[in-house]
């Protein structure tokens, strides 16, 4: 292998509710990373985004489910009070973060209900669907707005954006402790083919060294999973009858 070769991480979900999470998490990355709106091209790029994470919002109780996820990672935090060796005080603070933010997210108004109200998000979301739907004649509305002052812009987007803080970290907390709960181990490949018992998990985190040119397919639940490694390339790669990767049960 190449010395520049380096592992590329892939994250696949095995239940609905990981599921949702990762999708909500790229849409919260999407939105920090292009706030800075500075011409249509970027600008639709954000309403979109925000158009998108409604949709998943608007779908289920995710709210619900992050508060659940939060009692149920304090109710395991609990457990290692009682453990030797154990630093109490990181373990006490840990706890006191789940539930303060538990807290915010209950005490949060409806879940991206302020967005949804919001008359440019609104008048933007109606007209995504049509193809070229957002031209200035469209939407004048939104082609003013471009022309007012950057500054007004970055806050009225700062304003949209912190709307989503609530959900944001109780978000990133969720998937951090969910993340941290699996240890990569090395496992190899026969013929592209890998399976194995999921233990009651949430996601698997696969690494494979991008050298070999390949990706994960994935299909499986929380007990039982199983990877095919396809090459990018479908026609002229190949898959090596033997290769190590990485992964974590989580």
């Amino acid at each position: 292998m190449s010395d520049l070769s380096q592992n590329i991480l892939f994250e696949h979900p095995l239940n609905e509710k990981a599921r949702t999470w990762l999708r909500l998490e790229f849409l919260l990355q999407q939105l920090q990373h292009n706030r800075s709106l500075t011409n249509l091209t970027n600008t639709l790029g954000f309403f979109r985004t925000v158009s998108e994470l409604l949709d998943i919002i608007e779908r289920g109780d995710v709210r619900t489910e992050l508060i659940k996820e939060l009692e149920r990672q304090q109710q395991k935090l609990l457990v290692w009070t009682d453990v030797p060796g154990v630093d109490i005080e990181r373990l006490n603070a840990l706890r006191h973060s789940l539930k303060d933010q538990s807290s915010a997210l209950l005490a949060a108004p409806r879940l991206g209900q302020s967005l949804k109200e919001d008359r440019i998000i609104s008048m933007v979301r109606q007209r995504l669907s049509i193809p070229g739907g957002c031209c200035s004649f469209d939407l004048p509305v939104l082609h003013m707005w471009l022309h007012n002052a950057k500054r007004e812009r970055d806050e009225q987007v700062s304003e949209w954006i912190e709307t989503m803080l609530p959900l944001n970290n109780a978000l990133n907390t969720c998937l951090n402790l969910i993340r941290q709960s699996g240890a990569y181990q090395k496992q190899v490949s026969t013929n592209g083919f890998y399976q194995d018992n999921a233990e009651d998990s949430a996601m698997l985190r696969i690494r494979v060294d991008s050298s070999y040119q390949l990706y994960p397919q994935v299909s499986g639940h929380k007990t039982r999973f199983a990877i095919r490694f396809m090459p990018f390339d479908s026609e002229l790669g190949e898959t090596p009858d033997k290769f190590t990767f990485e992964i974590a049960c989580c």
